[in-house]
């Protein structure tokens, strides 16, 4: 199982200039590719999971940030090393035709942009997601087959197990 991890974007605003250490070891996680044999799996390193949209929010609120610790900077690394899983905007209009019935609708908690993103945790491999938003958090931990983890902190998230 790759090592995945869905970031929101509120997380992500902050790695443009890191001062907490914790997002320090997360970031240097994220950027540092080991090099494995030929042929061998992946599963060692980090991968980054995203859609579209949560892509555009990166750039959005990155648009000043020169640093290679911003998101977008993050992103295109890991995208040129293979590590990462992009949800298609097909991928999500399918899972929520399938999974987004009227009694999900309306016991969501979230605003409709992070409803979007709710298919993108549900399609990764582990369903590792850090994120600040309460109601997103909520949405996710009862959306029925969840079975990953979702923190505020990194270093409450195993994400490197």
């Amino acid at each position: 199982m790759k090592k995945d991890i869905f970031i929101d974007n509120n997380i992500a605003s902050k790695f443009s200039n890191p001062l907490d250490p914790e997002y320090k070891k997360l970031i240097k996680w994220l950027i540092t590719k080991t090099e494995i044999e030929e042929g061998a799996a992946d599963e060692q390193n980090a991968h980054i999971v995203y859609s579209n949209k949560l892509l555009t929010e990166y750039m959005r609120s990155a648009k000043d940030a020169r640093s290679n610790t911003s998101m977008p900077a993050i992103v295109d690394k890991m995208t040129r090393e293979g590590r990462h899983i992009k949800i298609s905007n097909s991928e999500i209009k399918d899972f929520q035709k399938e999974h987004f019935t009227k009694k999900v609708l309306k016991n969501l908690l979230s605003n409709d942009e992070d409803r979007e993103h709710i298919p993108v945790v549900m399609l990764s491999e582990r369903q590792f997601v850090l994120a600040y938003d309460i109601n997103f958090t909520q949405d996710l931990k009862n959306f029925k087959g969840f079975k990953g983890q979702v923190e505020k902190r990194p270093e409450d998230l195993s994400y490197s197990q």
